[in-house]
């Protein structure tokens, strides 16, 4: 107030208006500047149970005999401290029971024919070592996110593990997640959540004839990673004319139709970007064969997500009209009196190469 009364003063009206001026002239020149309104970049969640996994490795100092040394303790460590003490659930399974997924390897694609002589295409996945790693209750279970909604009906979870690796090539935290089972720290850790009577002892392993021949299971898998394409490979548009007129847009995608009463790009249209390394499902894929040998399952068709030697975790199927009918290995396959398990197990439609095709009367 008191430096406004001293304008006054020493100044005249003209003055003050002049001066008013100036202000206003420089607060229109001030261009306001906004932030640009985009979705934030997706944050990484890891579970709450996982740790730093690889560690920094100096191997300058260690002679050909320590590595011996320690390839045998951690042998004697390991081998000798398997769970062998699993015993089968006498829960008798309902289709409303969950049980537990795998983790595989998808190897590649091979053919197989039906008895009617129809070519089919199958996808081999490899069931790797599966083992439990950790049980969860619903009370003890911890979401890496932080949902706005209560979730309701809480699930037990259980962590398994596959393809063993030596234990010198993890950080201590990792290992550490591996001491309750008994089992070698695993490369691959997933997450499947399970009925509560479909609780598995810790270290007890699971194999391809955790499913049978005949039902349908979901897989899901990461897509092959194409970079940055254009829109006629990364959404199959048709293109331009290859001539009559047309100058430099054979591969373009044209008009966005983005004009109207708002000017902007509408969220969903389909232009150039990054195609695939995104995590996908194929549901309902029928198993036509089963090898006991190598853990191998013969799932149908070649659209399972993901480039050949990639992991894949396979689940029983969600589907209302591909629910198994027979009962299922619950909670999951135990052999109890080692008994002898065929190698190859088909399907009864699907043709044996053993059998005969020809007969003569």
């Amino acid at each position: 107030m008191a430096l406004i009364s001293h304008i006054i003063r020493n100044t005249s009206i003209k003055s003050l208006e002049e001066k008013f001026l100036c202000l206003s002239l420089q607060s229109l020149n001030n261009t306001q500047i906004r932030e640009k309104q985009v979705a934030p970049q997706p944050r990484l969640r890891n579970p709450t149970w996982l740790t730093k996994k690889n560690r920094v490795i100096h191997d300058d100092f260690v002679t050909q005999e320590n590595r011996e040394f320690i390839s045998e303790i951690v042998q004697d460590k390991y081998e000798n401290n398997t769970n062998k003490n699993t015993l089968p659930n006498t829960v008798e399974w309902t289709p409303n029971m969950r049980r537990t997924g795998v983790i595989a390897k998808k190897i590649g694609v091979l053919p197989l024919w039906l008895n009617n002589g129809k070519k089919i295409q199958t996808t081999l996945l490899q069931v790797l070592d599966n083992h439990v790693i950790r049980y969860y209750t619903p009370e003890e279970y911890e979401s890496p996110r932080e949902r706005a909604i209560k979730v309701k009906n809480k699930a037990p979870c259980i962590i398994m593990g596959a393809e063993a690796v030596n234990p010198t090539l993890f950080t201590k935290e990792y290992c550490g997640l591996f001491k309750d089972s008994g089992v070698m720290p695993k490369k691959y850790l997933a997450r499947f959540f399970v009925s509560s009577e479909a609780a598995l002892p810790l270290g007890t392993p699971v194999s391809a004839l955790h499913y049978s021949v005949g039902n349908y299971v979901d897989v899901r898998g990461k897509t092959k990673y194409w970079g940055f394409q254009g829109v006629m490979k990364r959404h199959g548009f048709k293109g331009m004319p290859a001539s009559h007129g047309v100058t430099k847009t054979h591969r373009r995608g044209g008009n966005i139709g983005g004009g109207g009463e708002k000017g902007r790009v509408w969220p969903g249209t389909k232009m150039p970007g990054h195609m695939g390394n995104r995590y996908r499902i194929t549901k309902g894929l029928k198993i036509w064969r089963i090898n006991t040998k190598y853990n191998v399952l013969w799932v149908s068709g070649c659209a399972v997500p993901g480039e050949t030697n990639s992991i894949v975790y396979i689940y029983d199927t969600i589907l209302p009209l591909r629910k198994p009918t027979k009962p299922l290995p619950f909670p999951t396959y135990f052999d109890i009196n080692n008994q002898d398990v065929p190698e190859d197990i088909y399907d009864d439609s699907v043709h044996k190469f053993d059998d005969l095709t020809l007969t003569f009367e």
